[in-house]
């Protein structure tokens, strides 16, 4: 602590090149943290309370081949089964389906065990009661209230492109969710009514409360057990990994993620040892001065090893504040995966990436410092003249 001082000031003593220095580092840093949020969001968090008492059952070849609707009942009397309703993609168009402000998800479900199932989901009673005794009843997510400026009573018109049938729809109710309001839910029913008998008997996915989440590991391979043999093979899994599984069609994400992040340490290490190895050329008379004036080898190291760690902790720190800006922004817009909505820069991804700013500040500076530091006072002065 006694050289803070002498640190700090030096740090600082080339503004232009510490400037840049901190500004390439604080993107970095923001682009890792934002891969890191994603990342917990995906892969590491925990399932909420309720949760992690929902599964989905879906057909084992793809999500789109459907599975049989008796299907349900057999599943109810699985051990465990709490309750089940089928949820059913409908898709469809809104407006003009160029414009992406327009998407949001759709869904067929069956009302009068759907707040059973997804307890977090909140509404006024009255709403409630009007979804379930109207056909043509839908309920919408209240961020999709705000960002089409909805009101109850509303008509929307959704244009059937998976189902050969259009939806006259009615708000009757606007719901809140912890994660998620950017939805909308109609009965199923009125959906079965304008298709071809053929493809009434079917539905694209069956959802399960369990009794309890100790259950959901018995759950899963006692259904797919019950099915095994059928022509529609089904595949059980949690709600978190069906909702992982929309967004392993764009590839091995998990993956990928690890390599932006590897990709962009590397590149945090060249830019800060190539500053840092400049730094300590310009000034190795100096340090031949210092060495005059009673500074030790380890003094000089520890000197040039804190500049270097406080340039990168700068720039962490405003890296992350730039992350925390980019996943509000992400939060806002409309949710290509649920797990967006709650995108958020946790504090132990904050303190890991700025633990890994201080280390690659350190590590990138060792080199030229520990050279510096060994240098003899006569080949640090030789060049004064």
């Amino acid at each position: 602590m006694r050289y803070l001082p002498l640190i700090l000031k030096n740090s600082i003593r080339n503004r232009r090149r510490s400037v840049l220095t901190i500004a390439s580092l604080a993107v970095s840093l923001c682009l890792l943290g934002v891969v890191g949020a994603l990342y917990t969001v995906l892969y590491i968090r925990d399932a909420a309370p309720a949760q992690a008492r929902r599964l989905v059952t879906r057909n084992r070849v793809s999500l789109t081949q459907p599975l049989p609707l008796f299907y349900r009942d057999k599943i109810e009397h699985v051990p465990g089964v709490q309750a089940i309703t089928v949820s059913q993609w409908f898709g469809g168009i809104y407006k003009d389906s160029r414009n992406f402000h327009n998407f949001f998800a759709r869904f067929g479900v069956e009302p009068h065990v759907f707040f059973t199932i997804y307890p977090e989901y909140t509404m006024p009673e009255d709403q409630k009661q009007a979804w379930v005794q109207e056909r043509r009843a839908c309920i919408v997510g209240k961020d999709l209230v705000t960002r089409f400026g909805w009101h109850l009573g509303d008509r929307i018109t959704l244009q059937g492109n998976i189902f050969p049938v259009d939806l006259e729809l009615v708000i009757r109710g606007i719901y809140n969710a912890p994660e998620e309001s950017e939805s909308l839910f109609f009965h199923i029913d009125y959906l079965y009514e304008g298709l071809p008998a053929s493809r009434r008997d079917t539905a694209g996915a069956f959802t399960i409360l369990a009794t309890a989440p100790e259950a959901v590991p018995q759950i899963a391979p006692a259904i797919d057990d019950l099915f095994r043999n059928a022509t529609a093979q089904t595949r059980t899994e949690t709600e978190r990994a069906f909702a992982l599984s929309y967004v392993s069609f764009i590839g091995n994400v998990k993956r990928f993620l690890l390599v932006i992040c590897s990709a962009v340490t590397f590149t945090i290490l060249l830019v800060s040892a190539n500053t840092m190895s400049m730094s300590v050329r310009e000034r190795i008379n100096e340090v031949g001065v210092l060495k005059t004036l009673g500074f030790t080898r380890e003094a000089i190291l520890g000197i040039i090893l804190g500049e270097s760690a406080c340039i990168a902790l700068v720039g962490g720190l405003i890296g992350l504040l730039l992350a925390s800006g980019v996943c509000y922004v992400v939060r806002q817009g409309p949710a290509f995966i649920q797990q967006t909505k709650a995108l958020t820069l946790q504090p132990g991804t904050a303190v890991a990436c700025l633990l890994l700013a201080v280390f690659i500040g350190t590590v990138s500076a060792f080199v030229p410092a520990w050279q510096a530091s060994r240098t003899t006072i006569v080949d640090a002065l030789k060049d004064i003249g």
